[in-house]
């Protein structure tokens, strides 16, 4: 018997796939403005022997790991280095591959990017603020946290004892310090799409 962690239940649960004889994965991968680092290659080399081990077991693997290919961080990067944002995503994809292919990692079934994504992540921003869930000012959209009952249940937090700002910045707009950004507006020289709130993209 195969038996994983549950992160929500903290104790050990009898694995068993939705579909039989079938894993579909879904693993975070890097914001692609650098070179990756010890952190990015154990994350990447974790789960790769976690989809070994599931193959090992018999199981057909559907292996996906996200490329975020805009980003501020990007956008930084090809200020300093003169080029376009996707001229950096694009150089910064190609030493991952490189990289985590000298580390042994297989390719990822997929690598999604999340330009290829934008009408969804439109429809989903929009889907959001109709059931209440966020709210546009000024053409930036937040997700509204106290709305989303289970927010933190993961991580064992409260709102109330998280501390506002740690990871993003807080603005005067927000309704509560800890809502964040889905969408941002458009500053200028920025990659942008056209969205319901404007021009902007995904925050």
């Amino acid at each position: 018997m195969l038996k994983i962690y549950d992160t929500m239940s903290r104790d050990l649960r009898e694995f068993i796939p939705i579909e039989e004889g079938k894993v579909r994965m879904y693993v975070c991968g890097p914001t692609v403005y650098n070179y990756i680092h010890v952190g990015n290659a154990r994350s990447t080399v974790a789960f790769d022997t976690i989809r070994r081990y599931f193959e090992y077991r018999g199981y057909e693997v559907a292996y996906i790991s996200n490329f975020t290919d805009v980003d501020d961080k990007i956008i930084n990067r090809a200020k300093e280095e003169g080029i376009t944002p996707q001229e950096v995503a694009d150089k910064y994809i190609a030493a991952f591959r490189e990289d985590v292919t000298a580390l042994g990692v297989k390719p990822a079934t997929r690598h999604p990017r999340v330009v290829e994504f934008m009408d969804d992540i439109i429809r989903f921003v929009a889907d959001l603020i109709e059931k209440g869930y966020a709210y546009e000012k000024n053409g930036t959209v937040y997700f509204r946290t106290r709305k989303f009952k289970n927010y933190g249940q993961l991580s064992k937090k409260n709102l109330d004892d998280m501390r506002a700002g740690i990871r993003i910045a807080v603005s005067d707009e927000n309704e509560d310090a800890m809502d964040f950004v889905l969408w941002k507006t458009k500053k200028e020289g920025e990659p942008a799409w056209v969205s319901p709130w404007g021009e902007g993209r995904p925050g």
